[in-house]
């Protein structure tokens, strides 16, 4: 098993690595790529000094600390409401329930979330019109502001119950005699979850925040790709364009290889270099680390 692990690291992983080279280069397909000439830093210059880079990391690190903000918390929350039921059957329920999602395609999900957020029968639409909490329909995918919000929650909505495997299995992993001595003790549910339940659960919990701040800069593609109907929105746009999306757009559908590779390289290092940083603190901190 060792052997095919490591050969499909060096095909996938690390061979692949030797394109990075492309950022520092004018590459031009017909001349191939040993044949096209050094530029220098001129790329990442050319990023830097682009009338879109302030607007890209803006919505970069917005999107990714709102993500992180609101769906970090929400699978251990979930992971703690499960462990409080005693309805096996409900439990069962409630978690399968939650899964599904995670294995629906995106483009599955966001057919559901144009069809939901239409004008006309859309369900939230008419749901707040009954309700007379608008007056009108509102067209929520074509509000700037609304962007950022539908795309959050909608992630978390997707993901929700998947992360919260994790968590149930380090919940699972805790000796039962420590709730028997909280209980004699007379300890509540609710204080339990806080001395013995997230305490138990830290070191799970500090590695999967260590991850979400190495992910900082990866606000997501494939959902802000297929919200923004392939980045044809332009009204969403100066919300909604990412680093990713951005070498998407300049890389593929505008054949400018070595700038969109530069992008990216700077975004693979600026990510490592946050991870590490993060790493560090915590490990001085004396909690959990990667490394």
């Amino acid at each position: 098993m060792i052997l095919p692990s490591i050969i499909f690291l060096l095909i996938f992983s690390y061979i692949p690595m030797w394109g990075v080279m492309m950022a520092f280069k004018e590459y031009n397909l017909f001349e191939g790529f040993s044949a096209s000439p050094w530029v220098g830093t001129l790329h990442f210059r050319m990023f830097f000094e682009s009338p879109e880079f302030w607007s890209i990391v803006r919505n970069t690190l917005c999107i990714s600390l709102l993500k992180l903000a609101a769906g970090f918390p929400a699978p251990i929350i979930l992971a703690l409401l499960l462990n409080e039921v005693k309805n096996m059957m409900f439990k069962r329920v409630v978690q399968t329930i939650t899964y599904i999602p995670h294995f629906i395609s995106w483009v599955v999900v966001s057919g559901l979330v144009f069809s939901m957020l239409a004008v006309d029968n859309g369900a939230v639409n008419d749901v707040l019109m009954k309700t007379s909490l608008i007056d009108e329909p509102i067209n929520w995918l074509s509000v700037p502001h609304y962007f950022w919000g539908i795309l959050v929650s909608v992630g978390v909505w997707k993901e929700i119950g998947f992360g919260s495997i994790v968590y149930l299995a380090a919940i699972a992993g805790i000796d039962p005699a420590l709730y028997e001595a909280a209980s004699i003790d007379g300890a509540s549910r609710f204080k339990q979850i806080f001395k013995i339940t997230l305490p138990s659960m830290s070191a799970v919990i500090t590695i999967f925040l260590l991850l979400g701040v190495g992910n900082i800069l990866n606000a997501g593609f494939e959902d802000i790709l297929l919200l923004t109907k392939n980045l044809n929105n332009g009204i969403l746009m100066p919300y909604a364009q990412t680093v990713d999306t951005y070498v998407y757009q300049m890389g593929i559908l505008n054949q400018r290889y070595s700038y969109a590779t530069a992008a990216g390289l700077l975004k693979s290092v600026l990510s490592v270099l946050l991870l590490y940083i993060a790493n560090t603190i915590s490990r001085r901190l004396g909690k959990a680390s990667l490394w």
